[in-house]
């Protein structure tokens, strides 16, 4: 884990394992208790007999439609696909396509076959991991093991289903680190943003402000809010310490609310420049170029609205050279204040 701190420019290398000695009593975690839905999806075109993949991203506005991003040669309105179950055999569900709805290759479609979303999902759908580990798989020949994906790519304390990538700040949570912290006397805080495809739309735009951000639901309630809060005002001893990027765009998103809102829709675009009201730190894994991810870290180490990003891809060039990992299964990287 490599650590910084947002007024200095000393770089440490150590583990997370000695995050309950970095950390204080009376500092407060946020994690993201979302947990990752078996989203992606194997079906045949039952017109052509061709392969289609596909990702499930959210219920559509009908009932019985989804919105899925879906891989094939000439899709075409009406295209039928019977669905294959994790062995691969035709499933009782089917898709049918009713129309494109984003230019990324999302179509609205009908889901014919009995249950709910969960339901299905749970009996045909597989771990979305990322595409990068599942090209690697392909070209080493190796054997995917769909438990052992289902239980690694999930973080320990995750509650509620309804992501198609996992929060992987906190894959490097254990039950015992867990408890070590609480020993420590660290609190913790629990929010909730399911993480959809949006999260990882690359910055195409020459100016990052003109770039579209996408919305996301996200929940905080007003127990943990308060107990923010207090900290920031410092009426309660403690820092806030948001687990993940999801986790501080839902503390900042509640920090721009002068309402009681428990539940909200956010597009806030966290980048070198803005204000950080309610986060004093942040443990992230390092991130793909381009992204609205890594702005998000370089404005934590931002100082009078310049300087942020040249200080970040400084840490990411000393991360490089110690051959930290990069990614979902990467290693971490701890910004205190």
């Amino acid at each position: 884990m490599l650590v910084v701190r947002r007024s200095g420019e000393a770089i440490e290398h150590l583990h997370v394992r000695d995050l309950p000695d970095l950390l204080e009593a009376e500092d407060l975690l946020v994690f993201n208790r979302s947990r990752v839905l078996p989203a992606s999806l194997l079906g045949r075109r039952e017109d052509t007999g061709g392969k289609v993949e596909g990702l499930y991203l959210r219920d559509g506005p009908q009932a019985g439609t989804w919105e899925c991003l879906l891989k094939s040669r000439r899709f075409r309105e009406g295209a039928p696909i019977r669905m294959l179950d994790r062995a691969g055999e035709p499933s009782p569900w089917r898709l049918v396509m009713l129309e494109k709805v984003s230019t990324d290759g999302a179509w609205r479609v009908r889901v014919e076959g009995p249950g709910q979303t969960l339901e299905i999902l749970e009996r045909i759908g597989r771990t979305p991991l990322p595409p990068y580990i599942r090209s690697a798989r392909k070209r080493r020949h190796i054997e995917i093991d769909e438990a052992r994906d289902r239980a690694r790519y999930q973080t320990v304390y995750a509650r509620e289903a309804g992501s198609v990538a996992a929060p992987t700040a906190g894959l490097h949570f254990t039950p015992r680190l867990l408890r070590e912290l609480d020993a420590r006397g660290v609190e913790r805080g629990e929010l909730l943003l399911h993480v959809g495809m949006g999260t990882f739309k690359p910055i195409e735009v020459e100016h990052i402000e003109d770039h579209p951000m996408h919305r996301e639901w996200c929940a905080m309630d007003r127990s943990l809010r308060d107990r923010i809060v207090a900290r920031v005002r410092g009426e309660e001893r403690g820092r806030v310490i948001a687990v993940g990027t999801t986790s501080v765009r839902t503390i900042e998103a509640f920090s721009r609310r002068d309402d009681d809102a428990e539940t909200i829709e956010t597009d806030l675009m966290i980048r070198p420049g803005s204000e950080i009201r309610w986060t004093h730190g942040l443990l992230t894994n390092f991130h793909l170029p381009r992204s609205t991810l890594l702005a998000l870290v370089a404005a934590f180490l931002d100082r009078d609205g310049a300087g942020g990003l040249e200080r970040l891809l400084a840490i990411y060039r000393e991360a490089i050279g110690r051959r930290y990992r990069f990614y979902s299964f990467g290693d971490a990287m701890l910004v205190l204040p």
